[in-house]
């Protein structure tokens, strides 16, 4: 653009140049025909779009409802129940296991269909209405029916969220965008427990009580999300990509490209070091914690976690995000040696904070890896396909917790995590370059 036509009509020419009001008028308006720059996140004044809130309040919201179950259910199952800790594992595996392969039809649906939102509505409904069944459940049998539903329901919701926050997302703040939405969700991740140790004190341990009022969270969740967001319109490139039969047809997987694999190879590793939240309680409880505080371990992890997910992702934006993932997992070392060779409930504790902490530094920033390696075509598939594969290893993860737990007990059980999340880490370092 030339000097003239930025000048007024009858000013006078300058004399002389400035240069201070000439970098003043350059960063009040952009050239025409100058491509867009991406804002540096330490910098720039952008901010993240309001529907990615909405969807982290949708979250929020929706893991209270979820939590105040989830904090109880292995004391229920366990103590109300009579089942031992390898059901306990089943249930947290196969549950975590269906969500991730419904995930990967689901992720792969919203790419062909261009409507996130329709997914996300259906699945967070299920989850809503699976709740009555955990208040109802005579038996083990019905906690595994219920949670199969449930995680149906996460999984239809989970892949096609995520490929929505990607697409909302301004560029360069992928990070925060998934860390912003990360850290509400942990927000009702830790809020829904705490409901559950007052409702618990309140009602005289009255559990199945508390599992009917996880409803209206649940609820409440779907009327936002159906309000408050909108799917925005579709690129070109998602315009233009064609309809395959299946996601995992060859040139499906072969659009996501070598670097997507190496991350979905590593990821998957280093989900082996971290099976269900369940065990937390469980350690919690062989240490001492009454029935009624049992819920205070996820207020515990879950508070850690909330107020370091967001960071975490600034901080990836601007660092290398494989060196943010490694400080993660290596806080997930520490955390498994503090709870396998706790001498006391004190220690225990510390042990699920640092769990909390890991937690936080990980799982956004593995969001925004597998955003960022992703086309954008294919985005929905991609998420899919790595909630697939981690979920399956978390399932073999509380299969293998459960059942060590059982014959050997808890210390085998944290030290094989701590194991699993150092070879998880070589491996990211060696597949995951750039």
């Amino acid at each position: 653009m030339t000097a003239e036509t930025d000048t007024q009509p009858g000013s006078q020419p300058d004399p002389q140049p400035d240069p201070q009001r000439d970098t003043q008028r350059d960063t009040q308006r952009e050239p025409q025909g100058e491509p867009q720059r991406e804002p540096n996140p330490g910098t720039a004044r952008t901010r993240l779009p309001g529907a990615i809130w909405a969807l982290g309040f949708v979250s929020l919201l929706m893991d209270i409802s979820s939590e105040m179950i989830h904090a109880l259910l292995p004391v229920f199952l366990v103590v109300t129940l009579g089942a031992g800790t390898e059901m306990v594992g089943l249930i947290e595996g196969v549950g975590e296991g269906t969500a991730s392969i419904t995930k990967l039809f689901s992720g792969w649906l919203s790419d062909r269909l261009g409507k996130r939102k329709a997914l996300a509505v259906a699945g967070y409904a299920m989850g809503a209405l699976s709740k009555p069944v955990f208040a109802l459940a005579p038996a083990a049998g019905w906690v595994l029916g219920a949670r199969f539903a449930d995680r149906v329901g996460k999984g239809v919701r989970g892949a096609p969220r995520d490929a929505l926050v990607g697409d909302l997302a301004p560029p360069g703040m992928s990070g925060a965008a998934f860390g912003l939405r990360q850290s509400l969700d942990t927000v009702g991740a830790f809020l829904g427990p705490l409901l559950a140790v007052l409702l618990m004190a309140a009602s005289g341990n009255d559990i199945r009580l508390v599992f009917w009022l996880a409803l209206p969270p649940g609820l409440a969740a779907v009327a936002l999300l159906a309000v408050a967001v909108r799917d925005p319109p579709r690129t070109p490139q998602q315009r233009g990509v064609r309809v395959a039969r299946a996601p995992l047809r060859r040139s499906e997987l072969a659009l996501l490209g070598p670097r997507f694999r190496a991350l979905t190879l590593a990821g998957s590793v280093l989900t082996l070091a971290r099976f269900g939240e369940a065990f937390l309680v469980l350690r919690a409880r062989s240490l001492g914690l009454p029935l009624a505080l049992t819920p205070l371990v996820l207020v515990v992890m879950n508070v850690v976690y909330g107020l370091a997910a967001y960071p975490a992702g600034r901080l990836a934006d601007r660092l290398d995000r494989r060196g943010v993932l490694a400080a993660g997992f290596g806080v997930l070392v520490a955390a498994d040696l503090a709870l396998g060779l706790a001498p006391g409930l004190l220690v225990g504790m510390a042990g699920i904070a640092l769990f909390g902490l890991h937690m936080g530094l990980t799982q956004g920033v593995l969001a925004a890896l597998v955003s960022d390696a992703a086309p954008a075509e294919a985005r929905g598939t991609a998420f899919g396909v790595f909630h697939l594969a981690s979920g399956l290893a978390l399932l073999a993860a509380s299969l293998l917790a459960g059942f060590a737990w059982q014959v050997v007990g808890p210390a085998a059980t944290f030290l094989a995590s701590a194991a699993f999340a150092v070879t998880g880490l070589a491996l990211l370092y060696a597949l995951v370059r750039g």
